[in-house]
C-alpha cells in the first residue's frame, strides 16, 4: 500500500522506495538478528529502513516474517 500510494504522486519515487525497502530487509537472510528488538512490538525487530519507514518483522522457525512497514507516524501494528 505504501508504494501505490507513493506511486500515484510520484512512479518514480515508489520504485526508489521499493528498492529501498527490499533491499533493507536482505541481510536479514543471513543474519536474523542483525537489528534491534522492539521495544513497541514484543517478539519483534526492527529495521528503520528510511528515516520515515520501520519494517517490523519477526524470527520465526524456518523464516523471516516481515510484520509491517510502518510510517513513523503511523500507530505500531499489536
Amino acid at each position: 500500500m505504501i508504494i501505490r500510494y507513493i506511486a500515484n504522486e510520484n512512479p518514480a519515487a515508489a520504485r526508489r522506495m521499493r528498492r529501498l525497502l527490499q533491499e533493507s530487509i536482505l541481510p536479514v537472510a543471513e543474519h536474523p538478528y542483525l537489528y534491534r528488538q522492539s521495544e513497541r512490538v514484543p517478539g519483534c525487530r526492527e529495521i528503520v529502513a528510511h528515516p520515515n519507514y520501520v519494517i517490523v518483522y519477526r524470527v520465526a522457525a524456518v523464516c523471516i516474517e516481515v510484520v509491517s512497514v510502518v510510517h513513523a507516524r503511523q500507530q505500531y501494528p499489536s
